[in-house]
């Protein structure tokens, strides 16, 4: 199984909504991406609740089968669209794929 882990720090401003709201946006279209992507095993998007300067403002948890079911996921049509929403939001962004 390989598991997906990506945290993003977003823009203040962006697209023309707060941060908060684009988060909002942001987890709602990652958590529908379930319906249309059959190689998601999982999927769990959770919004910070911490202050610290050092905290990212999303965060992302998914599973899938295997590498190859993580790639198709990753070419998705539907994945491409969050992505290119995503990229003009974010200021920092870490990840960490993994296999177990």
């Amino acid at each position: 199984m390989l598991k997906h882990i990506v945290m993003w720090k977003l823009k203040e401003q962006a697209e023309g909504n707060t941060n908060i709201k684009n988060a909002l946006l942001m987890k709602e279209m990652l958590e529908t991406l379930k319906n249309s992507i059959p190689e998601i095993g999982a999927i769990e998007v959770g919004l910070n609740i911490n202050s610290s300067a050092v905290a990212y403002d999303v965060v992302l948890y998914s599973e899938f089968k295997d590498e190859e079911a993580f790639n198709i996921y990753l070419d998705h049509p539907e994945h491409l669209k969050v992505a290119e929403f995503v990229g003009k939001i974010y200021d920092d962004r870490v990840v960490v794929d993994y296999m177990v």
